[in-house]
């Protein structure tokens, strides 16, 4: 079945090349948006099923859409595009929802096979930097696996004796893990600690 796709980038090359590889497929059906605007009339238009997304548009932020895309879709398939090779970008894709990260500079193969994760799982992230990326955020703060797993319990705002539990642990020890990661981070408190980890892409 045929499905529609749409291309979000200011550049027209850039969408030219990725339609044409698009097309080559022959189940796919292509639109174009050069800006954040003129995306989300085409989506509400054309009702795609795949979008691929430039994250910087001449009036807003790719991941703008993708957030907002997320808010009434969980199916719509979203690959993020980028020339910029930050691990916050990435990181930022993967929290606004994206279903895979490609870099521009990447040979089309890559970006097919991208669309192809996304076509099949929508819900899940795909890209070939995202163990790194996170590896790098870990090591920033020297945080261990566990209080990696600890931090990102923390924005739910279970009491402590709750978040224990959760993690079969005493509640004692989960206060002692809280303060190796409060020193870590450099931070006195919880709240502190979810808008330093915020900041640094670990939540």
């Amino acid at each position: 079945m045929t499905k529609r796709a749409l291309i979000i980038d200011d550049h027209a090359v850039v969408r030219s090349g990725i339609r044409r590889a698009l097309e080559s497929r022959g189940d796919i059906q292509v639109f174009e948006a050069a800006a954040k605007a003129e995306a989300l009339a085409q989506i509400a238009h054309v009702s795609p099923q795949l979008l691929i997304i430039d994250i910087n548009l001449p009036d807003g932020s790719g991941l703008e859409i993708v957030s907002w895309v997320r808010t009434i879709s969980t199916e719509m398939s979203i690959v993020v595009l980028t020339f910029n090779e930050s691990d916050d970008f990435l990181l930022s894709a993967m929290r606004a929802g994206a279903s895979a990260y490609v870099n521009k500079s990447a040979p089309l193969t890559e970006l097919i096979a991208a669309v192809d994760h996304a076509l099949a799982s929508p819900g899940s992230f795909a890209a070939k930097e995202i163990v790194d990326a996170l590896q790098r955020k870990q090591l920033k703060f020297g945080l261990s696996q566990r209080e990696l797993q600890i931090l990102a319990l923390l924005p739910t705002d279970e009491p402590l004796s709750t978040l224990a539990k959760s993690l079969f642990i005493s509640e004692s020890t989960l206060k002692t893990h809280l303060t190796h990661i409060y020193r870590k981070l450099d931070v006195k408190n919880r709240l502190q600690a979810i808008n330093v980890a915020r900041k640094a892409g670990l939540l």
